[in-house]
């Protein structure tokens, strides 16, 4: 049958709860405002869910302007978006990076929800991938995770409980690849942009974690290291870096353009 993009995610604050979009514009930086912002400790290193489960919990919201963040026990949080603040240098695994600090408010309000000191940054400046030539803001290491919808459907006949999607955070996810079909093409046009896959994704902690609960269990790492394991990684879903950039809806056809 034809592939069609079927869902379609942006995560305005790096590992809060993604937000499902009908609609989108695609950057060469990925979707509009994807990992704009990002929590760091007083040293500036990043904080995510690896480390501290409670972030899948965070609701945010954001349109450019302002950021809307919903967390259990707590008053919504309404942030008008700052540019003029200290420019913070700051970490994302092993990469440098710059961001604006939020200001006190923002940052009591993370440290409240979290239990421990945290600073709330905006990114600025520029960041290129390591591999591909892509560019991207606070996100791992590449602007895109595409994943087929026929991949989780298949994990989740060996698994005792199926899982959603959002375990696994993608960006874009396609139906009418097949099971895994995503790691046998290099380029597909979707909608009005063109995007290349360029790397198998790399699984960690996160994907065990409940984004409703945030409660850890062992799957799906268990199963996945079963059969999903390449060069001493787990992986499921593919990297991707925009090659052509435009609009994005869910519903768009899908089309391959080149097979690895």
């Amino acid at each position: 049958m034809p592939a069609t993009l079927t869902e379609l995610n942006v995560y305005p604050l790096k590992s809060g709860r993604g937000t499902s979009l009908e609609r989108a514009e695609l950057t060469d930086r990925g979707v509009r405002y994807d990992r704009e912002f990002m929590l760091v400790t007083p040293d500036g290193r990043f904080m995510s869910q690896r480390t501290t489960a409670s972030m899948a919990l965070m609701r945010p919201a954001y349109n450019g302007e302002v950021l809307s963040v919903d967390a259990p026990g707590m008053e919504t949080l309404v942030h008008k978006a700052a540019d003029d603040g200290d420019v913070l240098d700051v970490t994302v695994h092993r990469y440098e990076c710059q961001g604006v600090d939020q200001g006190d408010e923002a940052a009591a309000w993370f440290s409240s929800f979290l239990g421990r000191d945290c600073r709330l940054v905006r990114f600025t400046g520029s960041r290129a991938t390591g591999r591909g030539g892509g560019v991207l803001m606070f996100a791992d290491a590449y602007p895109l995770l595409l994943i087929s919808a026929e991949s989780l459907a298949e994990l989740n006949g060996r698994l005792d409980e199926p899982l959603p999607m959002n375990r696994f955070r993608p960006s874009m996810v396609v139906e009418g690849l097949g099971a895994f079909g995503e790691d046998e093409v290099r380029l597909l046009r979707v909608g009005e942009t063109v995007v290349e896959l360029v790397k198998a994704r790399g699984r960690c902690v996160v994907t065990t974690t409940d984004q409703d609960t945030a409660e850890r269990g062992r799957e799906p790492l268990r199963t996945l290291a079963s059969y999903r394991t390449r060069d001493q990684e787990i992986v499921f879903g593919q990297d991707a870096i925009p090659r052509t950039v435009g609009a994005l809806a869910v519903g768009d056809p899908v089309e391959i353009l080149e097979y690895k």
